[in-house]
């Protein structure tokens, strides 16, 4: 590990802040492409073009009675909608977003993200249970069988990314894919993870935890004010980092195809903008992703939710990964 610099607090700083603020940025523009989509005008009232009605939503929740289930576990009640939030903060210390640009580099710091990303759920069943109703439970059990489903597959999709780069460092990650993305050397698992990184954000078409059709509201029906505010901030806050997990794991985080070949030298300051621009692309392409397939895409049932997950997903998981293990086995032993 890595020890932490001035440069390390002042990237930290500048990521959870513009971490906090995208998910401000993701809500206006899931109104802005959906009315799109469906052929309407959006968020055009308040503000330019609507600019500002992410911080009249805000006002509005402030504004809202914060009414707590009388028979609920009150501290859990009040506790749960943080967790999502601070698990989705924890994810940026390790996140490279330049040449040099990351706040910590730890030995293990795949497998840091992997256990951080599946805390968050426990927000979602302890908020579920501690509502006392049965519509907020079977939301926050969804959402844990639904996170059990999909972390199995989204582990072993991120194996085929260790494979190539023969650490569990995150900078090593992006490092080994200078030349070829890993999408390219492995589509199968850039697939696969670009499916459960859907699911794990419980975003459609795998938004069954909280099925309107179904559980009124399911985890968050007991929730208003800040408290469902921040449900709400944690799931926008879950597309920016899954987005900025598959462009690092699979797109080369923020370096350009075959830069090497053709990129010239460039000073400190210009190449660290490149690089933060480059991956704040690809970030931004791939939050438009979630939204464009949420108002395309229609929910799935339960049912075949489970069954994408056991019976799809975690066998070509398992066999593209051995797979893959053999191949680069014979290449570094026989080949190369």
């Amino acid at each position: 590990m890595e020890p932490v610099t001035t440069t390390s607090y002042i990237v930290l700083g500048i990521a959870l802040f513009m971490l906090l603020n995208s998910a401000a940025l993701a809500v206006y523009a899931e109104r802005r492409v959906a009315a799109f989509i469906q052929n309407r005008w959006g968020p055009n009232r308040v503000g330019p073009y609507g600019l500002f009605q992410p911080i009249a939503d805000v006002v509005k929740l402030l504004l809202k009675e914060d009414v707590t289930p009388a028979r609920g576990f009150k501290t859990i009640h009040a506790i749960a909608p943080m967790i999502p939030v601070f698990t989705a903060l924890m994810t940026v210390a390790v996140i490279p977003f330049g040449d040099g640009l990351y706040a910590t580099d730890i030995n293990s710091g795949v497998l840091y993200i992997l256990a951080i990303n599946s805390l968050g759920v426990y927000g979602i069943t302890l908020g579920g249970w501690a509502s006392n109703s049965k519509y907020s439970l079977l939301g926050g059990l969804r959402a844990a069988a639904q996170m059990i489903s999909y972390e199995l597959p989204m582990g072993l999709a991120v194996a085929s990314c260790i494979l190539f780069a023969g650490s569990l460092s995150f900078i090593d990650v992006v490092n080994s894919q200078e030349v070829w993305w890993n999408v390219i050397r492995n589509p199968i698992a850039a697939v696969i993870f670009i499916v459960t990184a859907f699911a794990e954000a419980n975003r459609t078409p795998f938004d069954l935890p909280e099925a309107e059709h179904e559980l009124v509201g399911g985890y968050h029906t007991e929730y208003s004010s800040m408290k469902f505010g921040m449900f709400f901030l944690a799931e926008y806050m879950h597309v920016v980092v899954g987005s900025m997990l598959i462009t690092t794991f699979f797109f080369g985080g923020y370096h350009l195809p075959f830069a090497g070949l053709w990129l010239p030298e460039m000073g400190v300051t210009a190449k660290a903008i490149l690089d933060v621009s480059v991956f704040v692309l690809k970030t931004v392409f791939f939050a438009f992703l979630f939204i464009w397939v949420r108002w395309t895409i229609p929910r799935f049932k339960y049912n075949q939710v489970m069954k994408l997950g056991w019976k799809r997903l975690l066998p070509i998981s398992i066999f593209n990964f051995l797979g893959l293990a053999v191949i680069v086995y014979f290449w570094h032993h026989y080949i190369a």
